[in-house]
């Protein structure tokens, strides 16, 4: 086996050179002067309603687009306002299904514009529908419109520019209208309502709503009871952006008695810390010194002895889990537990759990990783993000830690394609689904994917099953040992994985997830609705290692422009050819907003890596493994749905591969066997989310005839300038214990 390799280089950025393309129609495209009309028709009654309801002190707009767009075929002058792009006015999104014979989806962005925006828009629809029909006979084609860049046109009132930026803007639309949530509401629920100019309390007041400051989350999200929503959607429907059941249901799962564990357990010393947030801890168990418990929960709250079942049985996994799982050994050692029992068994407010949540990790910050195997039976939303998920995200992004969340689980009441439920759509965490020993999901998997794009569950590991008869082994009371099955004790042991990954091995929390996703793929890199990416090896040194055939290696780094790249990594050459296969995993931590809707996170990386080649204009290319042509030069056209479905557009994990098959023969070799790696920094947004982005790569070079080329690499490496260090988990358990040592000063 080879060990892993770390390379440490230099990448070099650069600023996004191109000034875009010139605004165009796609060929054969034709619009229409009566669609330019219906489509002011359509702004004119909205202006009208907003002219009488004036308490959100503006209008509220949903443009339904003819398809799934990129952010350059949004809205680029009408709803405009002076200086400031319509993408600045977005406020949410959601997908729609049209109604025929394709049953494509496509986009509904939600603007809040000032009035005179929409009157100013209604004006210049009437001016372009007026030069259509005066001077192109009621439409314009391709053709029509390619000429016009190259003549002079009177427009009325309107520049040439903002004429064709009309034409274009027209041609991505379905229709305007208010969109209003209809939805029959009789329980508690945690409403989302759009951004205006007015403060979310003052506004509620204009209806006659109060609400205290310490039911409002994250200023536009707020715990309503069911006549307070009544009362909302019977006057400003419009408002209402989202909702979710607050009651969250948590049904534990069964313990079968078993054997008693033996009690003999060392105590604790300079072990890492992980973090559990989960249902009471029992205290009498074998392993308790081990455990920091903390009880978060109302003095009014009763809690009885089933509710310390499942916080305690996840905690024992944590600890000294191997002691009961011989078969599930994975080397990681014992790891103490800090746990906060924030719900007992039956049903809990999911808003006062968020909140907890956010206070907890605020005031645990040495601690990276954190266990949640607490969710909801209800399934997630198509359309946006649970709040408890995007709470998630939100802490991740602020203090550098990792969710490992449970994938929930089916009951005997669902359907076989029941959905994951919350907090499982947290897009940052590490989200774990079960599987039996056959390595087949687990009866009670419930499903992704989330937003109808993003890869959920991430991966999968062993849970039990007790439709196989198959169990994991816990402790939950001083009797003894215990029999469990479920999604919330398989992510205990990833939680295990990543916290050694981190903690020991020293790596960051993009190269450990990477590095637990990349060896749960394999070479066969499609995900499955159940069992994500795939079920990650038991042992640790099966992820830290790689076959003798395989070059394994991690670079990771941040991001600081536009565009990241290095041109410097050398793959053997053997005859002029590359005699590899290759394998990428790209993970980083976007951040994310949850008021966008679909269009959930804010930066997208562009994983570009294969051989470097000049092109014909003599420009250095990389010619990418995958094909993926996205913001290279020359003239691409790749349509957002696609780009998303082959490149995974806006996911915060990349995979690409070679296939393996029958007959794989080397590939030519060219600029002096050099590959490159390019990362392509775009923002959803126009103003810049963040200035860095942290990233993890794990890379993988299969030699086709099984031949070690692994110490060649080395020393090409080195002569390309890399830093390369071998991954010796021998030394680096050394230097964490030399690390954790407390010196003594006399």
């Amino acid at each position: 086996m080879n060990n892993i390799l770390e390379l440490k280089g230099v990448f070099q950025h650069k600023p996004n050179q191109s000034r875009g393309g010139s605004i165009s129609l796609k060929k054969g495209q034709v619009v229409k002067a009566e669609h330019i009309l219906t489509l002011a028709n359509d702004l004119k009654k909205i202006a009208d309603y907003w002219s009488v309801h004036s308490e959100i002190e503006g209008a509220l707009v949903s443009a339904h687009y003819v398809r799934i767009v990129p952010k350059s075929s949004r809205l680029q002058f009408l709803l405009s306002c002076t200086r400031e792009s319509p993408n600045d006015f977005i406020v949410g999104a959601k997908f729609e299904t049209n109604i025929g014979s394709d049953n494509k989806k496509h986009h509904v962005f939600t603007y809040f514009i000032p009035l005179e925006a929409l009157f100013r828009t209604i004006h210049s629809l009437k001016e372009a529908y007026d030069v259509l029909i005066k001077q192109y006979q009621g439409k314009i084609s391709y053709e029509e419109f390619e000429e016009l860049k190259r003549k002079k046109i009177k427009c009325n009132g309107l520049s040439k520019t903002e004429f064709r930026q009309i034409i274009v803007d027209s041609s991505n639309l379905q229709y305007f209208r208010i969109d209003k949530l209809e939805k029959d509401i009789h329980e508690a629920c945690i409403i989302t309502i759009y951004k205006t100019k007015v403060k979310t309390q003052e506004l509620l007041g204009r209806f006659g709503i109060s609400i205290p400051e310490s039911r409002i989350l994250n200023q536009l999200t707020i715990q309503m009871n069911p006549e307070e929503i009544h009362m909302l959607l019977d006057k400003a429907p419009y408002l209402v952006a989202m909702g979710v059941n607050d009651l969250t249901q948590y049904i534990p799962e069964h313990l079968t008695e078993s054997s008693e564990i033996p009690k003999l357990i060392p105590s604790p010393k300079n072990e890492p810390v992980i973090g559990v947030i989960d249902t009471p801890f029992n205290k009498d168990v074998y392993f308790h010194e081990w455990v920091d418990y903390t009880n978060c929960l109302s003095e009014n709250i009763p809690i009885g002895p089933m509710d310390y079942e499942h916080g305690t049985a996840v905690s024992s996994i944590i600890v000294d889990g191997p002691r009961g799982n011989p078969n599930l050994d994975d080397g990681c050692g014992r790891f103490r537990v800090r746990h906060f029992g924030v719900a007992v068994a039956g049903t809990f407010s999911s808003f006062s759990i968020i909140k907890q949540i956010g206070n907890i990790v605020r005031l645990n910050r040495d601690i990276k990783v954190w266990n949640l195997s607490l969710g909801s039976v209800l399934e997630i939303n198509d359309n946006f993000i649970s709040p408890e998920a995007a709470e998630l995200d939100r802490l991740q992004n602020e203090y550098d830690i990792v969710f490992i969340v449970a994938g929930t689980n089916l009951s005997s009441k669902h359907e076989k394609k029941y959905k994951i439920g919350a907090p499982a759509d947290s897009l940052n965490s590490i989200v774990v689904n079960s599987v039996n020993f056959q390595n087949q999901s687990a009866s009670y998997s419930r499903s992704g994917p989330v937003l109808s794009f993003f890869v959920k569950p991430d991966i999968s590991y062993y849970g039990g099953d007790r439709q196989k008869h198959e169990y994991i082994t816990v402790c939950n009371n001083a009797l003894g040992a215990k029999q469990a099955a479920g999604t919330s004790f398989a992510a205990p042991w990833i939680a295990r994985k990543m916290a050694y990954l981190i903690y020991i091995m020293g790596f960051t929390r993009e190269v450990a997830k990477a590095l637990l996703i990349d060896s749960a793929t394999g070479w066969y890199c499609r995900p499955d609705i159940k069992k994500g990416y795939g079920i990650v090896p038991v042992s640790i040194q099966d992820i830290l290692q790689s076959p003798d055939d395989e070059i394994k290696f991690i670079i990771y780094g941040k991001t600081k422009n536009y565009c990241t790249y290095t041109y410097q990594l050398p793959v053997p050459v053997v005859e002029n050819k590359h005699p590899y296969l290759a394998k990428a995993t790209l993970v980083y931590f976007p951040l994310c907003n949850r008021n966008q809707g679909v269009d959930y996170t804010d930066t997208e990386l562009d994983l570009h890596f294969g051989r470097l080649k000049i092109d014909k204009a003599q420009h250095l290319q990389i010619k990418s493994i995958n094909g993926n042509l996205q913001a290279e030069s020359g003239q691409h056209s790749i349509y957002e749905e696609d780009a998303r479905n082959d490149y995974r557009k806006w996911d915060n994990v990349k995979i690409v591969a070679d296939p393996i098959y029958n007959n794989m023969k080397p590939r030519k070799a060219y600029e002096k066997g050099l590959w490159g790696i390019k990362l392509y920094c775009k923002e959803r947004l126009n103003k810049h989310a963040r200035q860095e982005v942290p990233f993890g790569l794990i890379i993988t070079l299969k030699e086709i005839k099984g031949i070690n080329r692994i110490e060649l690499f080395k020393q090409l490496c080195q002569v390309r300038g890399w830093i390369v260090n071998d991954v010796s988990v021998e030394n680096r358990v050394q230097v964490y214990l030399k690390g954790e040592e407390t010196i003594r000063l006399d």
